[in-house]
């Protein structure tokens, strides 16, 4: 009984292994390459459609917006074919790409797919347990039509409602920090605060799935707070102190 017990708290801890998201990354001095120097586990880039192509860009794009193959698919590609068929001469690590739609999906999808099928081997993990995980967050479709778009997972949240089959197309759930709590990351969360996230995360947790929380207090007091509770993937604008603190 001893040894099932041990098993079991040894397969919840790497299920939930601590993770870090780079929260617009694209807005970084160095966009992706600081990340993925730092192996944060989810690079997030928002995308706009302009001009047939899917352009890098928090509000509504200018003409030099650069596009997203050129910030980040094609250095990803290049450093597979550098690595042969991995991301990074450390073999365990690989990471996901948070996709954070700001257009229309319906019609953002199929073009990122086209981008996505040029190249099976970096972003399709069913075949090649490195690939890049390429996950949709922001504006996305209609929770039947999730099947329709293959190679992609999808950002969930906690008031939305899965059967199985669907939660096999969710790669985490993630939430407003705000509507939780207003905690400034100084001192200690209340207990009220500290019980509503725990509700969700233990939500998340029955469905086996991570939980981010954005909009959190970006501070390692905040961060190492929410760790405790069992948020799983801290959101942060500061990758390099967030992966001292926390790793």
């Amino acid at each position: 009984m001893l040894r099932i017990l041990l098993l079991i708290q040894l397969t919840a801890s790497i299920a939930f292994a601590q993770k870090i998201h780079s929260h617009n990354d694209y807005a970084k001095a160095r966009p992706f390459m600081n990340a993925y120097e730092q192996k944060a586990d989810f690079i997030e880039a928002d995308i706009w459609l302009q001009n047939g192509k899917l352009v890098v860009s928090h509000d509504k794009p200018g003409p030099q917006a650069p596009t997203l193959d050129s910030l980040y698919l094609q250095p990803i590609v290049r450093l597979f074919r550098q690595f042969k068929d991995k991301p990074s001469a450390d073999r365990d690590y690989t990471f996901n790409l948070v996709v954070d739609v700001k257009d229309n999906p319906t019609e953002i999808l199929p073009l990122l797919i086209s981008l996505l099928e040029q190249n099976l081997p970096v972003f399709n993990r069913a075949a090649n347990p490195k690939a890049i995980q390429v996950i949709i967050s922001g504006n996305r479709p209609k929770i039947p039509n999730y099947f329709d778009y293959p190679l992609l997972q999808f950002d969930g949240r906690p008031s939305e409602v899965y059967d199985e089959e669907t939660l096999q197309r969710i790669a985490l759930i993630s939430d407003n920090f705000q509507l939780y709590s207003h905690w400034d990351g100084n001192g200690e969360l209340s207990d009220e605060d500290r019980e509503k996230l725990k509700r969700v995360i233990k939500r998340a947790h029955n469905d086996k799935k991570p939980i981010r929380f954005w909009a959190i207090p970006d501070t390692p007091n905040a961060w190492k707070q929410l760790k405790k509770l069992g948020v799983d993937v801290i959101n942060t604008d500061k990758v390099a102190e967030c992966v001292q603190a926390m790793r």
